[in-house]
């Protein structure tokens, strides 16, 4: 019920807003309501919603992957950490636009290259997550594993894994919402399709309704799963620590 009215406030918000700027500037929510009714008769809000969400998808799953597997390797190995740490630092700090262009510099206009650019954007938080999850492991937990000789998979899989669950749910709620705006980017500089696409048209012929509702729906397709997937995830994966009184 909060989040109903919490929803409700914002459109009376926007509401009377338009109703004080104007529909040129500001369209009420009946106008762009409209436009995504328009857009999904004709297929084309679907086709760019796919699009965008398949991008998401393969970079996240991608990033998650290699950037768990490194910050792991870091938190357990310090020489790793040091060699890695400068490149770490360098990623952090890298603007997200300069990543973009240059990959499609390098490797052309491609799907390829979108991908692994919001990847590698991603990649340098879940690295920083993990390793920190893997230096905060408890040490006398792998010393009870190697006393009562628990194979090193069985012990990874029911010792260390539980530990990092809070660290990885962590890394992924804030990747999630960090792959979501770089993809919008990668598709505004160089895809033919995507919700990025479609926001760079509506710019183009400033056509505010338009890029309101294509920029509209994809937050409530983000609202969605992150309400549905995300948040139940971390909840599953925190439920074993202690709770606040």
């Amino acid at each position: 019920m909060l989040r109903l009215l919490s929803f409700a406030l914002f459109l009376v918000i926007w509401w009377t807003a338009a109703l004080f700027v104007g529909g040129a500037k500001l369209p009420s929510p009946p106008a762009v309501l409209n436009v995504i009714i328009a857009e999904a008769a004709s297929g084309a809000l679907f086709l760019h919603l796919g699009a965008t969400l398949a991008r998401v998808a393969l970079a996240f799953v991608l990033a998650m992957s290699l950037g768990s597997a490194i910050g792991y390797l870091m938190g357990r190995v310090k020489l790793a950490d040091r060699l890695g740490d400068p490149w770490l630092i360098l990623l952090l700090n890298l603007p997200a636009l300069v990543v973009i262009v240059l990959a499609y510099i390098w490797a052309g206009l491609t799907e390829a290259a979108a991908i692994a650019a919001i990847a590698i954007n991603k990649l340098p938080t879940a690295v920083v997550t993990l390793r920190e999850g893997t230096r905060a492991l408890d040490r006398s937990l792998d010393e009870m594993a190697i006393v009562f000789a628990i194979p090193r998979w069985r012990a990874f899989r029911h010792v260390v894994l539980p530990q990092l669950a809070p660290y990885i749910a962590a890394s992924a709620r804030s990747g999630l919402s960090l792959v979501w705006k770089i993809v919008l980017v990668a598709e505004l500089l160089g895809r033919p399709n995507g919700v990025g696409f479609e926001i760079g048209v509506a710019f183009q012929l400033f056509d505010t309704p338009r890029l309101l509702a294509y920029s509209l729906t994809f937050a409530a397709v983000v609202l969605v799963i992150e309400t549905a997937l995300v948040q139940p995830f971390e909840a599953r994966a925190t439920r074993w620590r202690p709770r606040a009184a």
